[in-house]
């Protein structure tokens, strides 16, 4: 991570300052709109895509509904996961994330910016109030993403247990759940190299509530996590990294 880290923050030397110092201030203020603060993280997210000699390759943009209010479910690699997202898509979404990225400086301002949540897993009570929080962002009409995961795969593209819990937003906001399959984004800061790297991210159709409308929240999981698997088995031979 260190090496292709210090090459993003070098060849962006002259601009990480000015956007360094707007992160700082959109994370905190309340009186910078949602786009423009979303304007920002794909800004930073496009500098060090460009500058980290990471190829992002986008596929199902048209997959993504056309009315906000939508929960993105994708399976989770690693930290350049968000920002290969946002990369891709031009629509302002929110993320959930575990509590203990809260003291990783830098990346709790971006997490903040987003307008995300972080969710403490040991604290039932306050992972509730989240997923209530989230719900009801979801029904006022705000994309959120969550990582039903819960933390990172350690196995390449070998997915973890999804968490039935992470499924209760979408069957309280009654919405569109979006699987998203990412392949290779382990590869930009999980090994210590600043060789050219392809990740892929791939927006399935989406789960309109109708269909997974009385299924039991394990039952929703196994669905998402069986359509992100076929995509990955189906297309992570593309680019041979």
């Amino acid at each position: 991570m260190a090496k292709r880290l210090t090459m993003m923050l070098l060849r962006n030397i002259l601009i990480v300052p000015y956007l360094f110092i707007q992160l700082m201030w959109y994370a905190k203020t309340t009186k910078v709109s949602e786009e423009k603060k979303y304007s920002l993280i794909r800004k930073i997210g496009y500098h060090g895509c460009k500058s980290g000699n990471v190829g992002v390759h986008g596929y199902g943009l048209e997959h993504l509904p056309s009315e906000s209010g939508y929960i993105m479910y994708p399976n989770h690699q690693g930290l350049f996961d968000v920002l290969g997202l946002v990369y891709l898509d031009p629509d302002p979404f929110g993320v959930v994330i575990k509590k203990e990225a809260y003291n990783v400086f830098a990346l709790r301002q971006l997490i903040q910016t987003l307008g995300g949540l972080f969710m403490d897993r040991n604290d039932v009570k306050q992972g509730l109030q989240v997923i209530n929080d989230v719900a009801k962002q979801v029904k006022e009409g705000r994309n959120f993403l969550i990582f039903p995961e819960g933390t990172r795969s350690k196995n390449g593209n070998r997915l973890g247990e999804f968490k039935n819990g992470s499924f209760k937003a979408a069957t309280k906001a009654k919405c569109p759940i979006v699987p998203i399959a990412i392949i290779d984004c382990y590869l930009p800061f999980d090994t210590n190299s600043i060789r050219k790297v392809d990740v892929q991210l791939h927006i399935l159709p989406p789960i309109p509530y109708e269909e997974y409308q009385g299924m039991k929240t394990s039952e929703i999981a196994s669905m998402v996590k069986a359509r992100i698997e076929k995509c990955i088995a189906e297309n992570e031979h593309n680019f041979e990294n």
